[in-house]
């Protein structure tokens, strides 16, 4: 039996060869991705341990408790703290060290690296072992700072050069007086570091005094658990706590391998659609096989193959296949974690330098899935040939489905999609989004199996309402539509693995398009400021921000968002200060009842919040302030909250004082003349031309929406795009396998007057209406799961509505058109060219 297996699989090479190119793309995906990640993870841990080299025990704050009466502030390590730990015995030497957001702009003006890849530090003294000078020397004074050598390196900067530096608004312009190199994995990363010197950091991070965390060093003989252990006799355990060098690497270790585990997740899950479209194709593939070969495996049976040898020949032709296409996958895969570590790199993204990681999971797991993959799906025609009767496969009589499991199946496939849309309904109707998600996808999974289930009913309907426009066809297109319903369980095979690539599309379209549109309606309506200033990398801006922009020309009316921590009702709120004065030019937060006052003990509060708390206009409620101090605030009004604007408002002249570092999050400015190329040019210029600052319109915040959804957009095409090449295959697969079936119909045609371009217009008319079958019913259940999805954030986005992007709807379908025309054209020309005589006589 296994030797006939063989023979079968090189008997069959052809056929197989699209099933191996289905397994082989879902495995290099899994491959790929598993290498890529690897490769990336290992080459951040690498470069975040040798920033660990001058370390053995690092000093961190300890997490402070909340005191009744008090917020508490922000742990610090104290300048006493460090001498401390630099006077312990086992110590040679101790380094304060500080860490914060810096800008630096790169000649042509532009922010060098991006968002939280730009850092900031302290140079230690006049000689810093965690940062080695290449030229120059450390910087002094608050109009020095050192910078980077591949900073340097990218920009063109060199020492003695006046540079362009933003901490939190203000703009610095200090002078290059060193360049240094660094193993810190953000600028492996492509970020940037600029370091002041420590005076100068504290004052600028604001920690006047202050460190993030003390570097300790051992002296010679004096291991990391030793030192430890004298720091901590000697440390305050509530201020500090200690954790040795090794302890900080493998917790580093633990969270960028954390980090990855999402990036990881979300590939593996399109590859694992790849896959499960794949098994269709391969499901396919064996069941077309199997009926080829009933009369050979009748006659197996007739000679004494049980049944149990029948299926394990079906399953070893399986594992051949399988693990070739494994073989091939993992090979390909290797070659696409490469590829995509190019790619980024060529596309601006630098990543750490490290070898490429091939581990023997990778290995191990590319294999298991090619195989059992394989294996799975072929295991069911194999079980179904096994159970024909040898008398009745030599007759034939088991090729038509009884109309038992007919009324089987499609009993089975309604009752499961009755199921499935059941379940969504339900998760559409709850409150919580996080609780709803298992039952939305677990329905969506119960509704994709019963419609599968169900294809050979739905075609049958579907494609005869394709009729009047393949009679335009005449006799070709009369065949097309017989052929496309002859086996209809062929055809709902072939059409499931597009339906699904297209549904997943179609739904993550709906409502992606249908959130931006929902966001940007809720970004311009509620305000009523021609800008907002923000920082580029969403961090806070310095109250000076807010008084310069209000001493430039044109400005009428400039309100900062301030947040901070108090305490209300034994729970700890977020109250978030405005200019009152200004506040009601700037917004347009529908008034529900009482007054839009802010000012002096007046304060707005949100629907949400009013009602959660039991509050209306004229309320008045205790806040005890982050420094202690207590006050009680009279609820003059309750307005429509939204997601940029909502919570408790109040005057900053009323929160400030209370606020030790005050900060906003971002300014909203009003001009005389309304928006304009000008006034926007003003803006910027007045805050310095700074390169962390954006200064943004309502347009310019819509087509930031836009741009992060198209990003997002994009990148989902392409990895769904595994999965209609698989369907492309698939649909190649089974017209090819179609023809050879149908080689003495197909020369009976030739030889009554059909012409080989009516053969190739048929069986181009057949690919062309099984895909659109397919895309249909995918376009229909991603409509519906996008509606769904969209109940789910209707929920918290209030201005959320769902809307059809019929150009894309058009162009999806117009995308399984050209699918069906693609995959026809191999097995249309082969038909073509069939001998009729040859044909007719074949078996």
């Amino acid at each position: 039996m296994f030797r006939t297996a063989v023979r079968n699989v090189l008997a069959h090479k052809a056929r197989l060869l699209m099933t191996v190119l289905a397994v082989m793309l879902g495995v290099a995906f899994v491959s790929g991705t598993l290498v890529f990640t690897n490769t990336i993870s290992q080459a951040q841990q690498s470069s975040s341990a040798k920033g660990f080299d001058h370390v053995d025990v690092a000093v961190e704050p300890e997490s402070q408790p909340d005191r009744g009466d008090r917020l508490a502030p922000p742990p610090q390590l104290s300048e006493a703290l460090l001498k401390k730990a630099a006077q312990v015995p086992g110590a040679d030497s101790a380094i304060g060290s500080l860490q914060g957001f810096t800008a630096l702009a790169g000649k042509d003006g532009k922010l060098v690296g991006t968002g939280f890849s730009t850092q900031g530090g302290n140079y230690w003294g006049s000689h810093d072992p965690r940062h080695p000078l290449e030229t120059g020397r450390a910087p002094h004074g608050p109009h020095e700072v050192a910078i980077d050598a591949k900073t340097a390196e990218r920009t063109g900067y060199k020492v003695g050069d006046t540079v362009r530096v933003s901490v939190d608004g203000p703009v610095l312009t200090p002078k290059i007086s060193g360049i240094f190199t660094t193993d810190d994995g953000t600028v492996a990363a492509g970020g940037s570091l600029t370091l002041f010197d420590t005076p100068t950091a504290q004052r600028l991070f604001h920690k006047e005094g202050a460190y993030d965390r003390i570097d300790v060093e051992a002296a010679a003989g004096v291991s990391q658990h030793a030192l430890q252990t004298q720091l901590d006799d000697v440390l305050p355990k509530d201020r500090a706590s200690t954790a040795t060098a090794r302890q900080l690497a493998d917790d580093q270790a633990e969270t960028i391998a954390s980090s990855m585990d999402s990036f990881r997740t979300t590939l593996l899950m399109f590859a694992g659609i790849a896959l499960f479209v794949g098994i269709f194709l391969i499901a396919n593939t064996f069941t077309m096989l199997v009926a080829q070969r009933t009369k050979e495996l009748a006659l197996l049976r007739a000679v004494g193959a049980s049944r149990k040898q029948v299926t394990r020949s079906v399953l070893f032709e399986a594992f051949v296949v399988g693990t070739i296409a494994a073989v091939a996958g993992l090979a390909v895969g290797v070659g696409i974690g490469a590829g995509l570590r190019a790619v980024m790199g060529a596309t601006g993204v630098t990543l750490p330098d490290g070898p490429l990681v091939i581990s023997p999971g990778t290995v191990a797991a590319s294999l298991a899935v090619g195989i059992l993959v394989t294996m799975l799906a072929a295991w069911l025609p194999g079980r179904r040939a096994a159970k024909i009767p040898p008398v009745a496969a030599m007759n034939s009589v088991h090729a038509t489905a009884t109309t038992k499991s007919l009324v089987l199946r499609n009993t089975l496939g309604a009752l499961l999609t009755a199921a499935g849309t059941a379940v969504v309904l339900y998760a559409t109707s709850m409150q919580d989004m996080d609780s709803a998600q298992l039952p939305l996808g677990l329905g969506a999974v119960l509704l994709v199996i019963g419609i599968f289930v169900l294809t050979p009913l739905l075609s049958r309907p579907l494609i005869a309402a394709a009729g009047p426009l393949l009679r335009a066809f005449g006799v070709s297109g009369k065949l097309a539509r017989l052929n496309a319903v002859r086996n209809p369980r062929r055809t709902a095979a072939t059409s499931a693995a597009l339906m699904i690539g297209l549904t997943l599309i179609t739904g993550m379209t709906v409502i992606a398009g249908s959130s931006q549109q929902a966001v940007d309606k809720m970004a311009t309506s509620a305000l009523k400021a021609d800008y907002v200033v923000s920082m580029a990398n969403g961090s806070s801006l310095s109250p000076e921000v807010e008084k310069k922009l209000d001493g430039a020309d044109g400005v009428t009316a400039v309100s900062g968002l301030r947040n901070a921590p108090a305490r209300i009702a034994n729970s700890t709120e977020y109250l978030t200060g405005v200019n009152g004065r200004t506040i009601g030019d700037l917004t347009d937060l529908p008034l529900k009842n009482g007054a839009f006052t802010v000012g002096g003990k007046d304060v707005v509060v949100d629907d949400d919040t009013a009602k959660e708390k039991g509050w209306k206009a004229g309320t008045t409620f205790p806040v005890t302030y982050e420094d202690g101090s207590k006050q009680r605030l009279t609820v003059a009004g309750i307005y429509e909250g939204n997601e940029l604007i909502s919570g408790i408002l109040l005057d900053n002249a009323t929160l400030t004082p209370h606020i030790g570092d005050p900060s906003d999050m971002q300014v909203m400015v009003k001009t005389a003349g309304g928006t304009s190329d000008a006034a926007q040019s003003g803006l910027i210029k007045a805050l310095g031309d700074n390169p962390a600052i954006q200064v943004q319109d309502k347009q310019d915040i819509s087509e930031g929406i836009a741009k992060t959804v198209t990003l997002m957009l994009n990148m989902l095409y392409g990895l769904l795009a595994m999965a209609v090449i698989v369907a492309v295959l698939g649909v190649v697969n089974t017209l090819a396998m179609s023809v050879f079936e149908r080689s003495q119909e197909i020369g009976m045609l030739r030889a009554i007057g059909l012409d080989r371009r009516g053969i190739k217009r048929m069986v181009r008319l057949e690919s062309l209406v099984i895909s659109l079958f397919g895309g249909v019913l995918g376009i229909g259940l991603g409509v519906f799961f996008g509606w769904a999805g969209g109940k789910l954030i209707s929920g918290s986005l209030d201005t959320y509505e769902m809307v059809l992007p019929w150009g894309r709807l058009g162009l999806f379908l117009a995308l399984a058109a050209l699918v069906g025309v693609l995959a026809a054209l191999w097995p249309a020309r082969r038909a073509a060219r069939l001998n009729m005589l040859a044909a007719i006589k074949a078996e």
